[in-house]
């Protein structure tokens, strides 16, 4: 992609274009949606600078690539069968997930079982997968949103789902390997 002006004055008046051309306002839920998964990408690229292992940072660098891709196919607004970026890019799909659930598993088992919900902070490391969790989840809330209007592959709804999971156990992973001590969530009853 060539840009010879970073700006186009085009959204000026408070709608952007999606990748079919149509206009939409600043805040709809599609922008919403796409634009969180952005947010989400930041986070997850705040987590790398950090010192992790190999393996953990070329996980993270692989999710990035494809939240590139997820916040993509939620800016093409025409039939996903007919899309013209289905044709330039790989979408989302099966086997996303399933490298998600394969590295949830690997690091759940080097882990404690967990028996509480956890108080997030320690570490800002820790904090930082903690905000990505977060933010990961209301990329979510706006994904199935926008699928309530309008058809969303239900691969990208499953991914973000899952994405979820993964941060939070990278969350637990990350404060094992900074020795963070792990403060449970322990309700007293009256």
């Amino acid at each position: 992609m060539s840009m010879n002006k970073l700006y186009t004055k085009k959204g000026d008046d408070g709608t952007t274009a999606l990748l079919s051309g149509k206009r939409v306002s600043k805040h709809h839920v599609r922008i919403k949606a796409y634009g969180t998964v952005d947010e989400l990408n930041a986070w997850v690229g705040m987590i790398r600078n950090f010192k992790i292992d190999k393996n953990t940072e070329n996980t993270l660098v692989r999710i990035q690539n494809e939240l590139m891709t997820v916040a993509s196919q939620l800016a093409d607004d025409t039939s996903y069968k007919v899309s013209k970026l289905v044709k330039i890019l790989e979408p989302i799909d099966d086997e996303n997930v399933k490298y998600l659930e394969d590295q949830i598993d690997l690091i759940n088992d080097e882990l404690p079982e967990l028996k509480n919900f956890v108080i997030p902070g320690g570490n800002i490391i820790v904090s930082y997968a903690h905000l990505a969790r977060c933010t990961c989840r209301r990329a979510e809330r706006f994904v199935t949103e926008l699928n309530e209007i309008e058809n969303i592959p239900h691969i990208i709804i499953a991914y973000i789902n899952r994405l979820s999971d993964f941060l939070f156990i990278l969350s637990r992973k990350l404060a094992r390997d900074y020795e963070v001590e792990e403060i449970k969530w322990i309700t007293k009853k009256k």
